[in-house]
């Protein structure tokens, strides 16, 4: 895929992007306002304070909704007013800890809020793909050395993993009920992490907070195991899927991993060493247990089938993804125009 091809299928397209005021959010959703596509965005305010959707001022250049995807008849009328052609559902409460803190609220924004964005396209008549963002986190997670496969038993284990793993339930049953002729899928991506997220207990926001203040940032799990991967790795395979499986449901539709090789599933340790290499003089980090709640000690991806099915392969190894994240937190604690940098970050990406 390159920029070009992207441009041809979503310039003047009609999408709607739950959650585009997150971090994830408003990566998808700058990529998709240089393809030209006609954006809608459905989320509430930005999480924090300091955010990479206000940093880029993507406000005035979409149709930037705030509203609540708990709110059914609110989502209602936004989808009757737009009409959108191509969905892609990335809201949720993301944070394992705040899972801890407001079970309630996350498994509402989950898991009814899904139930919400489904019926919302089953009742719709303009849609003609979908796409629900999940997380690797969805599989019931026993550690094995051996990554998870898309048929292995869906039970997260704190109510963030869990609540992900009923989101999906909901959709595999709205699927099988209501949208039989729609394509639908689901895309279980790796731990993500680049320029622009400033959310708490994340460990490379953590390690700018630390780096910028001078203070050591802790590291609560050192030798935990993710599938870290650069935030624009999925975002483009979420992007081909919705334009794939419209023109082939039966080959390219489905349920999928979205994960780094094998070698880039590190522990936490060795990627805030990465950090440490690549923004220099005046970060380091202390290993502490803060005694916090349950959370998983290794987990990794099988992506043979997405690689299989989609002709797909990650295009930056863990070290590169924060070359590029410490080159974007550089730029904005300097000043830089971050529009600009953001942008050539993302073509620089697909010339690769």
């Amino acid at each position: 895929m390159n920029f070009e091809e992207l441009k041809k299928f979503y310039s003047g397209k009609k999408v709607l992007l739950t959650g585009h005021t997150g971090f994830k959010g408003t990566w998808l959703s700058k990529i998709l306002i240089m393809c030209g596509a006609k954006l809608t965005g459905y989320a509430l305010n930005p999480p924090t304070d300091t955010n990479i959707f206000d940093i880029l001022g993507l406000d005035g250049e979409m149709n930037s909704i705030i509203g609540d995807i708990r709110d059914l008849k609110y989502l209602k009328k936004v989808f009757d007013k737009v009409e959108p052609e191509y969905v892609i559902h990335m809201a949720a409460q993301p944070i394992v800890r705040e899972s801890y803190e407001r079970p309630v609220y996350t498994y509402e924004t989950n898991v009814m809020g899904t139930v919400n964005i489904m019926e919302c396209v089953r009742l719709s008549k303009s849609v003609r793909s979908f796409l629900n963002v999940t997380t690797d986190k969805v599989y019931d997670n026993k550690e094995q050395a051996e990554g998870y496969v898309e048929t292995d038993f869906l039970d997260g284990y704190d109510p963030y993993s869990n609540s992900k793993s009923c989101s999906e339930l909901v959709t595999h049953s709205y699927k099988k009920s209501f949208l039989t002729d729609l394509p639908v899928s689901c895309a279980r991506a790796g731990n993500v992490i680049g320029g622009g997220d400033f959310a708490k207990d994340r460990i490379v926001p953590d390690c700018v907070r630390a780096a910028i203040s001078k203070n050591p940032v802790i590291i609560r799990n050192p030798n935990s195991i993710r599938p870290f991967q650069h935030v624009l790795e999925p975002l483009f395979i979420y992007l081909d899927i919705i334009m794939r499986q419209e023109k082939d449901r039966g080959k390219y539709e489905g349920y999928f991993n979205v994960g780094p090789d094998d070698s880039d599933c590190v522990n936490a340790k060795t990627l805030v060493e990465s950090f440490k290499r690549a923004w220099g003089d005046g970060f380091e980090f202390k290993i502490q247990s803060d005694g916090g709640p349950h959370e998983a000690g290794f987990l990794k991806l099988n992506c043979n089938k997405l690689k299989s099915v989609y002709g797909w392969k990650p295009g930056l190894n863990v070290h590169g993804a924060i070359d590029l994240s410490v080159e974007w937190y550089r730029a904005w604690y300097m000043g830089e125009d971050m529009n600009e940098i953001t942008g050539k970050q993302i073509k620089s990406y697909l010339d690769k």
